[in-house]
């Protein structure tokens, strides 16, 4: 018998429900309050004549007319107003350490209260949350839950900082900076988990609110991004040279996929990019793909290819280059970029051992990129 992805969607839930099974009962029913649901208006927009909107939050700039939504699904145009119909809605919310986004740079051995929503700009075809990610709001079950009690549950559970992650946290924008204000004001932190696909004024205001931006970079061509993600590299780098320009602490990912991004070129080109662009402090890490989603013909990369990316960017300059999904590699651990003695070693998402004293190497005084405290 033949399902279809929507009724697949609806009676398993995927991803999204897995996280909610039980989630009140643990993480938020110490907080009192009853919970509520909310439309909010869209801060991203602008208003055209015959009651369409052309939506400014990411680099699509969709035209929609009344009663239609934009190509993430989740934000809709009511009598020409746009509306977010995520906000207070998360599908997903889980505990993880803060090694897991990854962010290794970023309070090692902590744990971040992490967050998600149904959406996504952008369609991957490799995309491992690929159930919530490519759901609309109708398709899987979501909490109701105001900003203030998502940062609350997070201080309750002694999280050093909330994720924004799973999905692509920039289609709920207005609800991650409304969570993020609030978590500061209780002294927790704030992180996005993204592709980086945002137009520079939602990106700036979020700035005011976060700590610290991980980019998910897919590839270093268009033809990648074209073909496998249905979007655009050159926002992408925007974004990233944008981080950099606000003093944002940020952590790029680069999924290694056989085949379509592991040419050593296209790996030449990116470290090159990254020192002339953001500086040799930026860590990167090196992920190994696994057939996932609507890629599950092409094999898991060789762990030698992770390993060549790895030291075509350290011969390029930069300072922390990882690989990642390899637990035990060498290459999961920092080395000090002066005297390379080791100072924090990881398996997995673990942390064996960490010596950075004072953002400092113990062995040379090097300054140690990163937010440690």
């Amino acid at each position: 018998m033949s399902v279809s992805r929507r009724k697949f969607i609806q009676c398993s839930c995927g991803v999204g429900c897995l996280y909610m099974s039980g989630l009140t009962g643990s993480l938020l029913a110490k907080l009192p309050g009853q919970n509520r649901e909310q439309l909010i208006e869209a801060r991203y927009y602008e208003k055209l004549p015959h009651r369409k909107i052309r939506c400014l939050l990411c680099p699509r700039e969709c035209v929609i007319d009344d009663l239609e939504r934009g190509y993430c699904g989740v934000r809709e145009n009511r009598g020409g107003t746009y509306y977010s119909l995520v906000y207070g809605k998360p599908v997903s919310m889980h505990i993880d350490p803060i090694e897991k986004k990854p962010l290794f740079h970023f309070l090692p051995g902590s744990e971040a209260f992490s967050i998600a929503t149904v959406g996504c700009n952008v369609l991957c075809k490799f995309c491992q949350n690929w159930e919530i990610s490519q759901a609309r709001p109708e398709q899987v079950p979501a909490a109701d839950e105001p900003p203030e009690k998502i940062a609350r549950a997070a201080q309750v559970n002694r999280c050093a900082s909330i994720a924004y992650t799973y999905n692509e946290p920039v289609i709920f924008a207005e609800y991650m900076y409304d969570i993020a204000e609030i978590a500061n004001s209780l002294s927790v932190h704030s992180v996005m988990i993204t592709n980086g696909y945002i137009n520079a004024k939602p990106m700036r205001d979020l700035c005011r609110v976060l700590r610290a931006v991980k980019i998910d970079l897919k590839a270093f061509t268009e033809r990648f991004y074209r073909e496998l993600v249905a979007g655009e590299l050159k926002p992408v780098l925007d974004t990233l040279i944008l981080l950099k320009s606000e003093g944002m602490w940020t952590e790029i990912v680069y999924l290694v996929i056989p085949g379509q991004n592991d040419d050593r070129k296209e790996l030449t080109d990116l470290s090159r990019w990254i020192m002339k662009e953001l500086g040799p402090d930026t860590p990167v890490h090196f992920t190994r793909f696994h057939p996932m989603y609507r890629l599950t013909n092409l094999p898991s990369t060789p762990i030698a290819t992770l390993q060549m990316a790895r030291n075509i960017a350290l011969d390029a300059g930069i300072h922390y280059v990882y690989t990642g999904n390899v637990p035990g590699d060498p290459g999961e651990n920092t080395y000090c970029p002066h005297c390379r003695k080791m100072l924090i070693q990881r398996i997995g998402y673990h942390i064996v051992r960490n010596e950075i004293k004072n953002n400092q190497c113990p062995y040379c005084n090097t300054k140690i990129a990163g937010i440690w405290q």
